[in-house]
């Protein structure tokens, strides 16, 4: 398993793992390998054991002054109004959620646990708090909150250690990436759809009328049971991207049990798919006119300047005809070109590393590419995926009620090339996965959370996956929504800057709400 490699570039970003949220596909870390050890039972006190060997794993060794400790609760597959349904798919059975507790030797005057999402859906909260526990040498959490909170981590249902879903061969998921992101002729289109369909298939035959019950309103309610199991009457909790969803999701439900929220990357819940799409399209477009802009400035980090948009549009060109082989025989197709620029643009500092990698492909060496895009897919060294996009589309489909047509998507893969020439056409046909998915839907509410106190909504001006225009419609929605900006750029802001760190750790730990409109500079 190449873990390393995963956890070299998740340590120096952690926020790649709040992943993309639209019907295509997208990126995280999670290990191949599920929790040991029973469930306790619903309603029941959870037994916590400790167990090193999380972080062994992920990466290598415990971060200094951290212990850790699992457990798994058991809760209803079907919530129903909330206190479990007694009739229809999944009545009377369980899924099992996995929980990951780092708590540091240096903790005084605990407050009481920060329970954390990294985003997707699909991305691991286990694992992300085994990242962030590191500190923020690494990218992680400042010590002022290590030393206050327990750090909680637990994978959805259907994610990595939690029942986890499995519906998708590596075969399809290497077909699914390296397919022309913007396929031009109808039967290119046409084999799109033909993938898709083939990949929902295979879900629906393994899954069938418990499809729905991967949707965001059912994780949102394990969340409750992950308070509870954790010992807290109120709810803190720090969520990434899509996690922002789950966040506003249970603050809908659950208003009187919040204690505090951070939604950092937010995604807007009344959007529905089309427009959700064209919102990414339009942030990735942004985010790499950005690109190709600090490219010209920086010609001595950026191989490929003074035009870096067009050096990155000719090496897809190209690789639509002619793709770079690998020394291993693997061929660098449009679609895995497309998804290292993708990967790339999550985090500033990416930016470099995408320059070079385009530079070595015209080149003849692949190998950079190959490393960005696995890195983004979650693709081991031996061609083996985890189940983070067979998550993601079983909780984006079941949460998606609009199905537009194929010859809707198919105009609109044309008008968006128009408008964002790189990224427009590709959202447009990734659309065609939750519109082949089978089964039914299950819509999450898009309501205000009255009786919750103020819940802190962050956005990022430069965001690609969660465009900053979301942030504030996410705040109004709830109704209690403070929004704290970041002028910065990439996926997520905290703890970036020492500006929306102060800002969030007091809210955290003081409840001290930022000041109305507040904005924290790049650097």
């Amino acid at each position: 398993m190449a873990t390393s490699r995963r956890v070299r570039r998740t340590l120096a970003t952690f926020g790649v793992a709040a992943l993309l949220t639209a019907g295509c596909t997208l990126p995280a870390f999670a290990p191949r390998t599920e929790g040991e050890g029973a469930a306790a039972p619903t309603g029941s006190a959870p037994n916590w054991r400790p167990c090193p060997e999380v972080p062994d794993e992920l990466v290598g060794r415990s971060a200094p002054n951290m212990r850790y400790e699992c457990t798994r609760i058991a809760v209803p597959r079907d919530w129903g109004t909330g206190g479990g349904a007694s009739a229809g798919p999944g009545a009377g059975q369980t899924f099992e959620i996995a929980l990951l507790r780092a708590r540091s030797t240096k903790q005084r005057d605990r407050v009481g646990s920060l329970v954390i999402n990294p985003g997707g859906p699909g991305g691991s909260g286990v694992d992300t708090a085994v990242y962030l526990s590191f500190g923020p040498q690494f990218g992680g959490l400042p010590a002022s909150i290590t030393e206050r909170f327990d750090i909680v981590g637990f994978d959805p249902r259907g994610v990595s250690r939690s029942s986890p879903v499995k519906c998708i061969s590596d075969a399809d998921l290497d077909a699914s990436f390296g397919f022309d992101p913007d396929p031009a002729s109808q039967s290119a289109f046409d084999g799109f759809v033909g993938l898709s369909q083939r990949i929902g298939r295979g879900c629906g035959d393994r899954y069938g009328d418990q499809l729905p019950l991967y949707g965001t309103e059912q994780a949102a309610r394990d969340m409750d049971a992950v308070r509870a199991a954790v010992g807290d009457d109120k709810l803190t909790y720090l969520g990434y991207s899509y996690g922002t969803l789950l966040g506003a999701t249970y603050a809908q439900l659950y208003p009187q049990r919040v204690r505090a929220l951070v939604l950092d990357g937010a995604v807007d819940p009344q959007q529905r798919l089309v427009e959700g799409s064209e919102s990414q399209a339009r942030g990735f477009e942004r985010a790499f006119t950005n690109f190709t802009r600090w490219c010209a400035a920086n010609a001595g980090r950026c191989p490929i300047a003074p035009d870096a948009r067009a050096a990155v549009t000719s090496a897809i060109d190209k690789a639509k005809v002619s793709p770079v082989r690998g020394a291993d025989g693997r061929e660098a197709t449009a679609g895995w070109v497309f998804y290292a620029v993708i990967s790339s643009l999550y985090t500033e500092s990416g930016w470099q590393e995408l320059a070079q990698a385009i530079d070595k492909l015209a080149e003849g060496d692949p190998k950079d590419v190959f490393r960005l895009a696995d890195a983004y897919a979650g693709r081991e060294d031996d061609g083996h995926y985890s189940n983070l996009f067979d998550a993601n589309l079983a909780i984006n489909c079941a949460d998606e009620t609009e199905k537009p047509s194929r010859e809707q998507i198919r105009q609109l893969q044309s008008e968006w090339r128009g408008k964002y020439p790189l990224f427009g056409p590709a959202l447009a046909v990734g659309m065609l996965s939750c519109v082949e998915w089978p089964g039914g839907r299950d819509p999450y509410p898009t309501g205000k959370a009255n009786g919750a106190p103020p819940i802190v909504v962050v956005g990022t001006t430069g965001d690609p996956a969660t465009p900053y225009e979301q942030t504030p419609r996410l705040a109004s929605m709830l109704g209690v929504g403070r929004v704290l900006t970041w002028e910065g750029e990439g996926h997520t802001a905290y703890p970036q800057t020492s500006c929306i760190t102060n800002a969030v750790d007091a809210y955290l730990i003081d409840l001290t709400v930022p000041p109305e409109g507040q904005r924290c500079p790049a650097r």
